[in-house]
């Protein structure tokens, strides 16, 4: 997500195939969400302070803590059926924990799936962070702490758009709702497809609306329509059977971190482009933003040349990127003279939409193989894949989110890629390949999830739930019936 709304309008009038008269009551929700708004952002506040880190090394008490909260949320929202749920990991160990929350639909009205998750990224290096991570500050219209808007900002857009419309329509919901919000995601959601298989019936719906994306910047709202893909994995070079004196020994041949740089190397072009044969590439995006609002967003340095060609969206939405985001190899301060005997890197390939990651990973194994410097052993070890994501923006569901984003912002909503990734999507679409799915959310070019100095703009979440509560009205009508 970045700056420069140059994108193709949308209406913010009128919706295809949905009733514009009982359901359309967005004065009504606009009041009922401005009422509720203070609280729901102290309730924010108190998500923020929970410490809930899936990762193994964490301790798991306040992950628990944070699903007991977000649990005890639901249930004062009125929804009676609340679980706290959680599968095994393959090694015997708990999953993250889940809360799950329904509101069984009347007949023949639609289900629709909320989600979102309560895990947050470690802090990192505290000394970085201008407030406490887990102390929610509102400074200059923003909310900053650690998951302010990855993703307790979705959880609680979900649960005050619910309370809106529940308090707005009363007797006449009769809208099936269930909400998911998961507890591992920061971690990778390695029991997401286990989950889903022992809660298929329990979690089916009409139409799944993913609130853990963001918007084209403040002001102006987005419908994520792509997502890359992504396939990881790890290269090693091995030169000797171990290590030897570099001044005895060095000179007719080279360390293997040396070895490994000139592999890497061949990854890219000279421009920067992938270099690796067989992948998806398109210069497709609708829309564009300026090289500047890039460089600001990403925190580009003056004077360092951006890589690859065609436009900027497209080089970030529909064109492969690859990053070695780790390296094995002695720290600086505790180097000695030695030749190095193996070095190891970790890649990331983010996969253009279309792409098949299957694929994706033999062609990396396969150039990396074929490029060995100067004969060294190289070690291919394949890691995690998820697939590309594209949304049907033809379909109601996507009608209507796009109608009520530019409803509850007042101007028109773009429809946008992501150049990251939301791997468990795919695990969404071939389980329920029938139900219409939305990504949305509440981050900005300024929001720095994963990064020290996380914050949430107010202004825009106060709309994102007013959104949400359009939508949910809107799917309580006649337009959208229910398939499962």
């Amino acid at each position: 997500m970045t700056s420069s709304p140059a994108a193709t309008p949308h209406s913010t009038t009128d919706t295809p195939g949905m009733d514009t008269g009982t359901t359309d009551r967005t004065e009504d929700l606009r009041s009922a969400v401005d009422r509720s708004f203070d609280r729901t952002l102290s309730r924010l506040k108190d998500l923020v302070s929970i410490p809930g880190i899936a990762w193994p090394s964490f301790d798991r008490a306040p992950l628990e803590r944070s699903a007991d909260a977000v649990a005890e949320l639901l249930r004062g929202a009125g929804l009676a059926d609340v679980q706290v749920l959680s599968v095994n990991k393959a090694d015997g160990t708990p999953g993250g924990p889940a809360v799950v929350a329904r509101r069984p639909a009347t007949e023949g009205k639609p289900t629709i799936l909320l989600y979102a998750h309560h895990d947050v990224q470690p802090v990192g290096d505290e000394s970085l962070w201008e407030t406490e991570p887990f102390a929610a500050v509102e400074k200059n219209g923003r909310l900053y702490g650690r998951g302010a808007a990855d993703d307790k900002a979705g959880i609680m857009t979900h649960i005050a758009a619910y309370t809106a419309v529940a308090d707005v329509l009363a007797g006449s919901l009769g809208l099936g709702v269930t909400f998911f919000i998961e507890g591992e995601e920061e971690a990778g959601s390695p029991t997401f497809r286990p989950f889903l298989e022992a809660n298929r019936e329990l979690l089916r719906a009409d139409v799944i609306v993913v609130a853990d994306s963001g918007n084209w910047k403040v002001g102006v709202p987005a419908l994520t329509t792509s997502l890359r893909g992504l396939v990881d994995g790890t290269i090693e070079v091995q030169v000797l059977e171990h290590a030897v004196h570099s001044g005895m020994y060095g000179g007719p041949v080279l360390d293997a971190p040396t070895l490994l740089s000139r592999l890497i190397a061949t990854l890219h072009d000279d421009d920067g482009t992938v270099a690796i044969e067989g992948l998806v590439a398109r210069d497709t995006a609708s829309v564009d933003m300026p090289e500047a609002d890039y460089r600001t967003d990403a925190s580009v340095l003056d004077g360092v040349r951006l890589a690859g060609t065609g436009s900027i969206a497209s080089r970030l939405w529909t064109k492969p990127a690859l990053s070695i985001i780790g390296f094995d190899a002695p720290a600086v301060d505790v180097a000695s003279n030695t030749l190095l005997p193996r070095a190891r890197a970790k890649f990331s390939l983010r996969l253009a939409p279309g792409q098949d990651p299957a694929e994706a990973m033999e062609a990396v194994r396969r150039h990396v193989e074929s490029h060995a410097p100067f004969g060294a052993r190289v070690v291919f070890t394949p890691g995690e894949a998820g697939n590309p994501f594209r949304t049907d923006t033809s379909s109601p569901a996507a009608s209507v989110a796009l109608w009520a984003l530019g409803e509850a912002w007042g101007v028109r909503a773009v429809e946008t890629g992501i150049g990251g990734s939301i791997p468990f999507i795919a695990d969404l679409t071939e389980l329920y390949p029938a139900a219409q799915i939305l990504v949305t959310g509440v981050e900005d070019p300024d929001s720095r999830a994963h990064s020290a100095n996380e914050s949430l703009h107010i202004g825009d979440f106060r709309n994102a739930i007013l959104a949400e509560a359009l939508m949910l009205a809107r799917f309580n009508g006649e337009g959208l019936a229910a398939q499962h």
